[in-house]
């Protein structure tokens, strides 16, 4: 919020009437404050006090969005300079460069064939960097008239010529791509046709000081939505910079309060990779990289998804009854929790095992088996109830249950609550296959 909730206070109408949901202005200031509530639930706010609060409940790192429709991406609007304090919103932004001189259908079928699926969700690689490496104006247009019929993701324009830039958004400007770049030589034209086309600019110095400079002239100028290059590229400066700017931007300096971005340079492949989990794990709101190899960006893909969930809210499946194969009547039937690691873990062993079975999914808020037990959410008589209310029985002509071996204990508990035989698996969900030979086949 950047007031805290005695600051707030000052600023209401001190009515206490209620009408906001909580008994007394002081008690609405902390839950604002708190970002619990919104200042629209007030309905005495004079206009000035509502110009000062919204102000100061702005994000200090501006969100900025790129691309339209489903592949909309958003970056900023970033609150936290560490993540277990609360969460980092809006993931980084992956895109990979081809150049003008390169046969950008290829790598555009390439970059469309970059999806993955892990733990029941679909990740994609975020966005084409197309860039202007002839230098010539209607190669670069050409080269981005090509990626724009053969791609929906979120484009990235790469010149610093703002002749090749106007040919470029003449075929661009409706997919909303980043402009790149806005240099001490051609900003003034940069702004102007980011303003013209509506579309987000970056904004790039020699250096991080050369660049705060830069990014205030670009915003002088009428620049608006902004994204920070500060220029680096030897890989510790630029983690250095990233993280000079993300904490001046939590300090509210307006300089830098707008997403920043880094380029790859690595020759390798692999050694790119890590550049580029190293620039995401230090605030980089979007990364630029060539390497385009499946099995270099899976690993970053999924180290973007732990980075950007919540550290307070494991990544569940819901509740509910899977079917692992050709189920039938006769098929066995597992139970297990609903974190989303676990479950899938499970259902690709059950998979492996090649007997098709039933996996219950109890609700345990997504924590994992032994958590979950320690937690009394994952018990004989949580399990008995999920039993009942996802209705098993009615799917299945018998009752027996496989259990996780780690909780070997509530074996009778749940015998009792459910009137099923219990029989404990393996311990490891790695142990199924073999488990499966031997008692179910």
């Amino acid at each position: 919020m950047g007031l805290t909730g005695l600051q707030i206070f000052k600023l209401l109408p001190k009515t206490n009437c209620g009408e906001c949901g909580v008994p007394t202005c002081m008690a609405f200031a902390m839950a604002l404050a708190q970002s619990k509530t919104t200042l629209d639930q007030c309905p005495y706010v004079s206009d000035e006090a509502k110009a000062q609060l919204e102000s100061a409940a702005a994000p200090p790192i501006k969100k900025i969005t790129i691309g339209t429709g489903d592949f909309e991406r958003i970056m900023g609007d970033e609150t936290e300079l560490f993540r277990h304090d609360k969460r980092f919103n809006n993931e980084t932004v992956l895109a990979i460069e081809v150049a003008d001189t390169d046969d950008v259908a290829a790598k555009a079928d390439n970059f469309n064939d970059l999806v993955f699926e892990r733990v029941g969700l679909e990740f994609y690689t975020d966005a084409l960097a197309v860039t202007n490496a002839s230098g010539d104006a209607d190669k670069f247009k050409a080269a981005v008239e090509t990626a724009v019929e053969k791609t929906n993701r979120c484009l990235v324009l790469i010149s610093e010529d703002p002749d090749a830039m106007a040919k470029a958004l003449d075929v661009a400007a409706d997919r909303k791509p980043l402009i790149y770049a806005a240099t001490s030589d051609n900003y003034e034209k940069m702004v102007e046709l980011a303003n013209e086309k509506g579309c987000p600019l970056a904004v790039k110095g020699n250096d991080l000081m050369d660049t705060a400079e830069l990014a205030d002239k670009v915003v002088a100028a009428g620049g608006k939505d902004l994204v920070i290059d500060p220029g680096s590229r030897q890989t510790s400066q630029v983690v250095a910079d990233l993280t000079q700017i993300r904490r001046a931007a939590l300090k509210r300096i307006r300089t830098f309060g707008f997403p920043a971005m880094a380029f790859t340079t690595a020759e390798d492949p692999m050694e790119e990779t890590s550049q580029a989990v190293t620039y995401m794990s230090n605030y980089a709101g979007m990364i630029v990289m060539k390497a385009d190899e499946k099995e270099m960006l899976l690993p970053l893909q999924a180290w973007r998804q732990n980075l950007y969930t919540d550290p307070q809210k494991p990544i569940a499946v819901d509740p509910g009854i899977g079917e692992v194969g050709d189920v039938t009547a006769d098929s066995p039937v597992y139970v297990t929790t609903n974190f989303s690691l676990t479950y899938y873990i499970v259902e690709g062993e059950i998979e492996a095992s090649k007997v098709p079975g039933y996996l219950v999914a109890v609700d345990t808020d997504g924590v994992s088996v032994l958590t979950g037990f320690a937690g009394g959410k994952f018990t004989g008589e949580t399990i008995a109830q999920a039993m009942k209310d996802l209705g098993i029985e009615e799917k299945v002509n018998h009752k027996n249950i496989i259990i996780p071996g780690g909780v070997a204990v509530i074996k009778g508990k749940l015998e009792d609550e459910s009137g099923w035989n219990v029989t404990v698996g393996p311990r490891e969900a790695s142990g199924i296959p073999k488990f499966a030979r031997e008692n179910l086949s």
